[in-house]
């Protein structure tokens, strides 16, 4: 598979401020250590010294600085695959501008000049550089060579990585640089900086990094002046940071002398959502592509294997369970926020349809046990609500487990229950189909699904006669692999968990069982989310559950993992295979790619059962609304994504 994960570096040298041999030393020696780095930024002024101050007026430091760039430049010419981004001060024509230069193999490939100059509080760059704005299709010759120079220079590796160009200051104003860049196509945005640190200004420097890379959906390497510019009034502090869409992948701040932070940015993942977020557009400011060498980690194709070790090696490995915050307090308001957006849909439901009665199939399930906890909440924002809730157990079938949580739940909630057996009424309707009524063992479709249907049967016609509306229980995982019987459990009136994976379903039950101050509710609703899933349309064994889901359709854990990397990037299934063998080292590769053509086979021939669901709240990224977020032919062909595979 193409790869497309770039190791990025943020470095802060150890400087002598108008040193620029010693400088340049340290740079080039830092280069060489961090050649795996196909992007590698050092702060602003890096060559001379940001605080040089009025030594900026001084000959032989601006000739120094050409000189110094020119030796950076001849030692990446034994660095293959790397850009560097190093500040500079030059004069171009009558004024002298705070420069980021771009080196890759040997050569300086172009020259960007600050935009913004601040000369405010403690800054009075005004003092000594002019602004770069309006300086464009132009170039500065240094030595007899003819660079490409101004603010309209974007650099492409040719193979999918543009970069970007902000210089400190250019971050903190309304209108900044890198929006123009990114709306051109870049997708990595660098910005050597000389930030002082003052109270509160980590925090807010940090924001605006997370936030303009996600406003830009763009990587953002950010790398500031160390400790050693720190002299006469200010302090820096060395603040690197490598953010990925609104995400701070690695940073540090006041780091030991030479010092580089390193992190794995996925422009595969930063093209997916420009192309998805069609509201990126393109700017009519003509930029210029310049040619830079930057490699990808590990080369440009990689095993799903290779993809594993590097995503080890490189600290990348992405969560088992993507759609769970494994912040413990993010987690926590995570759960909360969806039971309230699922309550306020269903609320809003009820006030529009003026039916304030709520029909619920209960089966001491996970899934039936959110959608009533969400009807319980609704309850609290429409006080008029009025909550049937029905569990239709099948003699034989049905555990004592199951039932009995169900008719727990009920009772504890404040509902008002009902309990219509299904088994003569399934054995009769087998009848007059001519089943014999009978379980004929695995496969026996016929005999599953009819208990499906009868329970929707049931479900809708006292809603009929009771004027109200049938609550759906059915989540996102099930509908992701058609793990539902059609105009069965499959239909509803509101489908209150339709965008609710399994996984994350699990944690918000299991929140309000540690948060609702009841040690009765608290109790069942951890039995519930301990008991295995089953839609216990077989037997029993000895009463206990004979028909696992997980045994069926694979562990949700991993369905889950699948679906989000799919749905919300795009990945193509070697990439996704490759990233499941990092996260789940424990389980050969063999067993995970089985488990990845089974989860395609059964998302891409299950489509037209999403293809008409019923309404129902969207609540996170990824949701499988036929009217919302996917729309998919119901007949389209898996083939290619199966023959990637093996």
């Amino acid at each position: 598979m193409e790869n497309r994960l770039l190791k990025t570096g943020a470095a802060v040298p150890s400087l002598q401020v108008g040193n620029v041999p010693y400088n340049c030393d340290v740079i080039t020696t830092m280069m060489q250590e961090n050649k795996e780095c196909g992007i590698l930024v050092f702060p602003e002024l890096c060559i001379t010294g940001y605080t040089c101050a009025d030594l900026f007026n001084q000959s032989l430091l601006l000739q120094q600085a050409i000189e110094g760039l020119f030796v950076i430049a001849e030692a990446s010419g034994n660095i293959l695959n790397q850009t560097v981004v190093v500040g500079v001060p030059l004069q171009y024509g009558n004024q002298l501008y705070n420069c980021a230069a771009f080196i890759s193999e040997g050569k300086i490939c172009g020259i960007v000049p600050k935009i913004n100059i601040p000369t405010y509080s403690e800054f009075y760059e005004g003092r000594w550089f002019a602004s770069g704005k309006g300086i464009v299709n132009t170039s500065i010759i240094l030595k007899g060579q003819n660079i490409p120079f101004g603010v309209d220079l974007l650099f492409d590796n040719g193979s999918g990585v543009i970069i970007g160009t902000e210089i400190c200051e250019d971050l903190w104003v309304m209108n900044k640089p890198g929006n123009h860049a990114c709306m051109a196509g870049a997708n990595i945005l660098v910005n050597p900086s000389a930030s002082d640190e003052v109270i509160g200004k980590y925090a807010y420097r940090r924001n605006l990094v997370s936030a303009h890379s996600g406003d830009c959906y763009c990587g953002y390497i950010y790398s500031s002046a160390g400790n050693d510019e720190s002299s006469t009034d200010l302090v820096f502090s060395g603040h690197c940071m490598i953010a990925e869409s609104g995400k701070i992948l690695n940073e540090c701040i006041y780091p030991q002398r030479n010092h580089v932070i390193t992190a794995l940015l996925d422009v595969e993942r930063l093209n997916h959502d420009r192309i998805h977020q069609n509201t990126c557009i393109n700017t009519d400011i003509p930029y210029t592509h310049v040619s830079v060498s930057v490699g990808y980690a590990g080369g440009n194709k990689l095993d799903p294997s290779q993809l594993a070790d590097l995503l080890k090696r490189e600290n990348r490995v992405p969560s088992r369970m993507p759609f769970v915050p494994e912040n413990d307090e993010e987690l926590a308001q995570r759960c909360r926020s969806i039971l309230q957006i699922q309550a306020q849909g269903l609320a809003t439901r009820v006030r529009s349809t003026r039916i304030t009665t709520l029909v619920i199939g209960i089966s001491g399930g996970l899934d039936s046990t959110l959608a009533l906890l969400v009807c319980n909440e609704a309850r609290k924002l429409v006080p008029e609500i009025r909550i049937i809730a029905i569990t239709m157990p099948n003699l034989g079938n049905t555990t004592s487990l199951t039932y009995n949580n169900a008719i727990s739940l009920m009772k504890l909630l404040n509902t008002e229950i009902r309990e219509v057996e299904i088994g003569k009424g399934v054995a009769a309707h087998l009848a007059d189909i001519g089943h014999s009524g009978a379980y004929q063992g695995e496969g026996d479709i016929a005999y599953e699904n009819a208990q499906a249907r009868m329970r929707t049967y049931i479900l809708m016609d006292t809603a009929n006669m009771e004027n109200g509306l049938v609550v759906g229980t059915g989540d996102l995982s099930e509908l992701a692999l058609g793990w539902c019987t059609y105009n069965g459990d499959h239909m509803s009136m509101y489908g209150v968990n339709a965008s609710v994976p399994k996984t994350l379903v699990q944690y918000i039950c299991r929140a309000y069982a540690l948060t609702c101050g009841n040690d009765e509710l608290k109790n069942t609703l951890l039995s519930i989310v301990d008991t295995p899933i089953s839609p216990e349309l077989t037997p029993n064994k000895d009463g206990a559950i004979a028909q696992k889901t997980e045994d069926k359709i694979g562990k949700y854990d991993l369905n889950d993992f699948f679906l989000y990397w799919m749905m919300r990037y795009g990945m193509e299934p070697e990439k996704i295979l490759g990233m499941a063998m990092a996260a789940y080292e424990e389980v050969d590769e063999n067993t995970i790619r089985e488990a990845l053509k089974r989860f395609y086979n059964r998302f891409f021939h299950q489509q037209f059962k999403r293809s008409c669901l019923p309404d129902g709240p969207k609540v996170g990224s990824v949701t499988l609304s036929p009217r919302g977020d996917w729309r998919m032919p119901s007949d389209a062909s898996v083939a290619m994504w199966i023959r990637q595979l093996g």
